[in-house]
């Protein structure tokens, strides 16, 4: 078996991982995310409600421009 990006749950067909409901695996599988980052959007998210939008992402410490371009096509907030 390959490790490729199938994963259930919070993906979509397309493999868009919704930032409202993915959980720290799917998160931290994003490219310039990571474990730390990744807790800190579930944490925001815990703490704010739902992301409006991807660029809501912002918000969260740690996360730059430079990383919302880098995954914003594998992304949504809906």
């Amino acid at each position: 078996k390959s490790k490729g990006k199938s994963s259930k749950s919070s993906t979509s067909a397309g493999g868009i991982v919704n930032i409202n409901t993915a959980t720290l695996k799917e998160l931290d599988a994003l490219p310039d995310i990571g474990k730390k980052k990744a807790q800190d959007i579930i944490d925001y998210r815990n703490e704010h409600g739902p992301f409006g939008s991807v660029e809501e992402l912002l918000q969260v410490k740690g996360i730059k421009e430079g990383t919302i371009e880098k995954i914003k096509d594998l992304v949504t907030a809906d």
